[in-house]
């Protein structure tokens, strides 16, 4: 017997698809807030950055008010330019502590000079010159304030001598700067400043870049006009690289074992797999006074204590979390049908990860590793607990003190003298270029590796 509809069961029908289109448009008005919602957040944060590099950009650029801290006519009475190697040697022994010996340690003996062995003969302790016969048997601390002079004037070209006279001694201090803003619109107030400031006698204005060739190459100095940030891109580079070539294989061995070989049904494998996460979550200066205590000081003989190998096992400790867990998930995320498929053509457990799990994964792995640099190459609070150097002036090597970037940021925004700032604000840009370029090269690895395992 057939069932007609009621008017009751109209009205219910019509009851149902009016609730249901009341839902539906609910539900369409909660995912259009929370739409606005993520595209807000976006934008605020695109603001941010735009404000923020704006912020540091008109700090690099501007006019300075500048002069020489000691006048040139101070220290001869005639130019320097016309000075022999001989005459200014004298200068520069009589202005730089320690004299002419410590010309010899800066800047011939050609390593950190607090390693220096200055026992040695000065043919093995000075390279990169010829040493005179009458000097190459001698020590370093056997040679008198005179022949100390006699030994620089034959050895180093007079150029040079100067360079290090207008560097060490003359110098250049810094006596007002403005951003790239107030230089462009109010630069005639500017010049007025300068000229009718009696304080400011023999100042000169000048149109300053203080992110140029001569700021990469140049090593640290007492006076912003001349310091640069050599030694410490050289010790960013060199601990960041060190701490990828540890990190990187330790991180992903691990997380194959964990993910690959382990079953999960041990005890002390679940307690390592809980406690990695856990890690990732420690405070950085955590592993700096694990740093210290272990790679510093335990095992002072081999790291030769506060040294950028130290600072690199502490930073590869660091993100070894971050690695071994972002691996983890890639290889998770490895379709098992591909395992299976190798298994049946006869390969071997480890043949399968290294031929087909490892490059399926790489992308997932690089990605985690992308995380794990650009943490590291911004922190300051290990390094500093390592035993990073606040003022450096020679080149580090993986045995040797060193300072980064991060730490001379710091160092710099502190002082109060004028130009530091602006020195600060360019090495904010060059940190940020050197974590680009960091990222864009783990970038191109991980799409090379994709478009591999398309292909």
């Amino acid at each position: 017997m057939a069932v007609h509809d009621t008017p009751s069961s109209d009205y219910e029908k019509l009851r149902d698809e009016t609730a249901f289109q009341k839902r539906l448009k609910s539900r369409h008005r909660r995912g259009s807030i929370g739409q606005r919602f993520f595209q807000g957040a976006v934008i605020f944060g695109l603001v941010a950055l735009l404000v923020l590099m704006g912020n540091v950009t008109n700090r690099i650029f501007g006019l300075i008010a500048i002069r020489d801290a000691v006048p040139p006519s101070q220290l001869s009475d005639r130019p320097l330019e016309e000075l022999n190697a001989a005459e200014l040697t004298d200068i520069l022994a009589a202005n730089l502590q320690g004299g002419a010996r410590t010309y010899i340690l800066d800047q011939l003996i050609g390593r950190d000079r607090f390693n220096a062995n200055r026992e040695a003969p000065l043919r093995d302790l000075i390279t990169g010159v010829t040493v005179p016969e009458e000097f190459a048997d001698k020590k370093l601390t056997d040679l008198t304030q005179d022949e100390a002079k006699v030994l620089v004037a034959q050895v180093v070209e007079p150029a040079a001598l100067l360079d290090s006279i207008y560097q060490d001694v003359v110098g250049r201090e810094v006596l007002e700067s403005w951003p790239l803003t107030t230089s462009l619109f109010d630069r005639a107030s500017i010049e007025a400043k300068v000229i009718n400031t009696p304080e400011w006698e023999g100042a000169q204005l000048e149109w300053r870049s203080w992110l140029n060739p001569t700021f990469l190459l140049t090593r640290m100095n007492i006076t912003a006009i001349e310091s640069g940030v050599r030694t410490a891109l050289l010790g960013s580079l060199l601990v960041i690289a060190l701490t990828v070539v540890i990190a990187f294989p330790l991180g992903v061995g691990t997380a194959v074992y964990l993910e690959e070989y382990s079953k999960g049904d041990n005890w002390l494998e679940r307690l390592i797999e809980t406690n990695i996460r856990n890690l990732a979550g420690v405070p950085s200066i955590i592993y700096g006074l694990l740093g210290l205590a272990i790679f510093v000081r335990a095992l002072e003989a081999v790291t030769q204590g506060r040294s950028v190998i130290s600072a690199a096992l502490t930073m590869a400790l660091l993100i070894l979390p971050i690695i071994i867990i972002n691996a983890q998930e890639a290889l998770r995320a490895v379709p098992p049908s591909i395992r299976e498929a190798s298994f049946g053509l006869g390969a071997t457990r480890w043949q399968t990860i290294w031929n087909q799990v490892l490059p399926a994964a790489m992308p997932g792995i690089l990605t985690g590793t992308i995380l794990g640099l650009s943490r590291a190459i911004g922190e300051t609070a290990p390094l500093i607990v390592v035993g990073a150097a606040t003022f450096i002036a020679t080149d580090p090597t993986v045995t040797s003190k060193f300072t980064v970037i991060p730490i001379q940021i710091y160092n710099w925004v502190r002082d109060p003298r004028e130009g530091f700032g602006e020195i600060a604000a360019a090495a904010i840009v060059l940190l940020l270029i050197v974590l680009l370029i960091f990222n864009a090269a783990a970038i191109i690895l991980r799409q090379r590796f994709r478009k591999n395992l398309q292909g």
